[in-house]
């Protein structure tokens, strides 16, 4: 579509590394935020963040290497050429080696990881939302040929050159399904964020909604070089897909055997109710000394009479 943002002279500012600039400041901001809300060092989080965003970026080059291994066995100097190095890589390698990374680093510095990684899971599919309209504009992780009224067609050659995507050809637009897909997931995580009952449930919500709506969105993706597994009858994302829904459900039975969060009433009645036991216990304990000095200095005979 546009896959260059703008030019000086000879240098080209790809629209790509734009949209991917935003989408970690994006990230990065949300990261802030629900981590003051689980009070979580801030310092620690962002420091957290770079060194997962590397190993997050190998993870996924070395994922897409491995899916399309035999071009990269036939050219193995492209492993390490500029293409490669532009191209976005494969999503589960680097949540794969994210996950790897963050369990030993948070290990480290005894954090909770549950509570880590259901502040990381927003904002990851909030990136990844913004993320995805980069690969619009640049082209790549695009669609099948289509007859429907919806296909998009490309037509810079930029495209085609980086990415290999077809010109001049209806393609179904694969990247703004899953920017939207990866935005909705982020606002329903969102959502369920106040109402969690156990710390790792945002998480785990996150790897099924991405990992169902991934494996179906697959099924209009026409880049080759996904990988296939099964003789052609998934690609590498669709099975690794079925395996996050399978982790999924694992760790969702770990959660279970976890004690609820318990949460201090805020609203309606029972905000009353903590308003009225606060108010009742200011005037006992008020009353309560004055009290007992007059019991002390009556008579047990003149009490016994009141009785």
């Amino acid at each position: 579509m546009h896959p260059i943002l703008f030019s000086v002279g000879s240098f080209h500012f790809p629209t790509y590394g734009a949209l991917m600039v935003l989408a970690i400041l994006a990230a990065l901001c949300t990261i802030v935020r629900l981590g003051r809300r689980e009070e979580l060092d801030t310092g620690l989080l962002l420091d957290f963040s770079t060194w997962l965003l590397l190993v997050g970026l190998v993870g996924a080059k070395v994922l897409m290497v491995i899916s399309d291994w035999g071009y990269y066995r036939r050219y193995p100097g492209e492993i390490l050429s500029w293409n490669t190095f532009l191209a976005g890589g494969a999503f589960y390698g680097g949540i794969i080696a994210a996950l790897l990374f963050a369990a030993w680093y948070i290990r480290l510095h005894h954090l909770s990881f549950w509570k880590v990684v259901d502040v990381y899971a927003p904002s990851v599919s909030l990136g990844l939302g913004i993320g995805r309209i980069g690969c619009f504009a640049a082209g790549c992780c695009y669609g099948k040929p289509t007859t429907s009224s919806w296909g998009v067609v490309f037509t810079d050659p930029i495209a085609h050159q980086v990415a290999g995507t077809p010109l001049n050809i209806p393609l179904y637009p694969t990247q703004p399904i899953m920017s939207l897909a990866s935005l909705s997931i982020f606002a329903i995580l969102i959502w369920r964020y106040s109402k969690k009952s156990r710390d790792g449930e945002i998480f785990v919500l996150y790897i099924v909604l991405y990992a169902v709506a991934r494996f179906f969105i697959e099924f209009l993706r026409g880049d080759e070089d996904r990988g296939f597994v099964f003789h052609h009858l998934l690609s590498t994302s669709q099975f690794i897909a079925i395996l996050a829904l399978a982790g999924a459900v694992w760790m969702a039975l770990i959660l279970r055997r976890k004690p609820a969060l318990q949460r201090a009433p805020v609203m309606g009645a029972t905000e009353g109710e903590g308003r009225e036991s606060l108010m009742t216990k200011k005037v006992r304990d008020k009353v309560a000394p004055t009290a007992r000095v007059k019991a002390a200095a009556t008579p047990h005979a003149a009490r016994r009479g009141r009785n």
